[in-house]
């Protein structure tokens, strides 16, 4: 069913569905932003609909709502330890369908990888439900459209967000059909965007193993030792990645008595993949970027055979001190693969005429 609210039916929504539900949204934070004088839009709390920034992709992602970039996992003594208190109360919270999409992909990671799935990560996503917002299209930055991540159907309600302050709802899921018992009818059905205007990316071939292979040292990516700084920004940014560190803190002079906190970071930090006898295995910006580009276009897909890791934000190249393109870098990806596929086809064709002679 959907429904129609003015701002303050919209309003009492939100006050009914806080007593049930921890609302999270993205929540504008003035003058917290990068620069002077600017604002930062990041998931938070909201106990009303006026908090809840519609109209603008967030700055970070909807991830920070269950991995936060620091959580204390467990407490320790010398003798024990114990996990750290786990939420309670349900949380609903407001996303656009991509980062609904990238929620799924962490899902894989955590929790669907053929493992013990992730405790801390699964009992708070096992409470989360998700309010879908129509993002009117799309920001300069996104290519939802071309990733195939700008539809889902695993939302409990849609939403639309209007500039008079009222709500149009689609419920999908029975239990939130109680919050709109006295609420109009109305025929609003939920609007996925279909084009990204600005942007589109085409997912490079890399099915040939030889092709991957060649691809690894193709110098496209040395420019990227000049440009990143490897600061890691892209990746707190970006709703999919999942790399972290776990760290003690010990609360005194006994060295036994503390906590272990779980804490995001970045595989485009140097030394985050030192391995024992201090080996580095990328050790400069341009491996570095190469890992994380084909990670998120091919090695996600080949391991879990469902969908690329990229969902097409944006918030990426957003981030970026460098202003560093991912679509850009794809767009180099490409030329690579056809640059390689040439030379390939040209030396079968060599090879061929050398055994035709022979």
């Amino acid at each position: 069913m959907a429904y129609k609210l003015d701002a303050l039916e919209a309003l009492l929504l939100f006050k009914t569905l806080a007593r049930t539900y921890d609302i999270y949204a993205p929540k504008r934070f003035p003058g917290e932003g990068r620069y002077s004088d600017t604002d930062l839009i990041r998931y938070a709390q909201v106990s009303e609909p006026g908090e809840v920034v519609w109209d603008q992709m967030s700055d970070l992602p909807a991830k920070e709502v269950i991995t936060p970039i620091q959580e204390t996992i467990f407490y320790f003594t010398g003798d024990d330890y114990r996990p750290s208190p786990a939420p309670t109360k349900p949380r609903l919270v407001f996303v656009r369908p991509c980062d609904i999409n990238a929620q799924s992909i962490q899902d894989e990671i955590f929790i669907g990888n053929g493992a013990q799935p992730d405790y801390f990560y699964k009992r708070k996503r096992d409470l989360v439900r998700f309010a879908m917002m129509e993002c009117g299209g799309g920001d300069d930055t996104c290519f939802c459209v071309s990733m195939g991540q700008n539809k889902t159907d695993e939302y409990s309600i849609g939403c639309r967000f209007n500039s008079d302050g009222s709500l149009d709802v689609t419920v999908k899921d029975p239990e939130f059909e109680q919050y709109f018992a006295q609420a109009d009818t109305t025929d609003y059905d939920f609007h996925f965007v279909e084009e990204n205007k600005d942007l589109t990316v085409h997912i490079p071939d890399l099915d040939d193993r030889d092709v991957r292979l060649r691809l690894k040292s193709h110098p496209m990516w040395n420019e990227y030792n000049s440009r990143c700084i490897s600061c890691g920004a892209c990746t707190v940014a970006c709703p999919t990645c999942t790399c972290f560190v776990l760290r003690d803190v010990i609360w005194s002079d006994d060295t036994q008595v503390g906590e272990r906190r779980r804490i995001a970071y970045s595989c485009e930090v140097p030394g985050f993949d030192i391995m024992a006898g201090q080996r580095e295995m990328r050790g400069n910006a341009a491996a570095r970027m190469r890992y994380k580009v084909l990670h998120k276009f091919h090695d996600h897909k080949a391991r879990f055979g469902t969908q690329q890791m990229c969902i097409g934000c944006g918030r990426c190249s957003t981030r970026c001190p460098e202003l560093i393109s991912l679509p850009a870098t794809v767009d180099k990806v490409n030329q690579a693969v056809a640059e390689i596929k040439a030379q390939i086809a040209a030396e079968a064709a060599v090879s061929a005429s050398a055994e035709k002679e022979a």
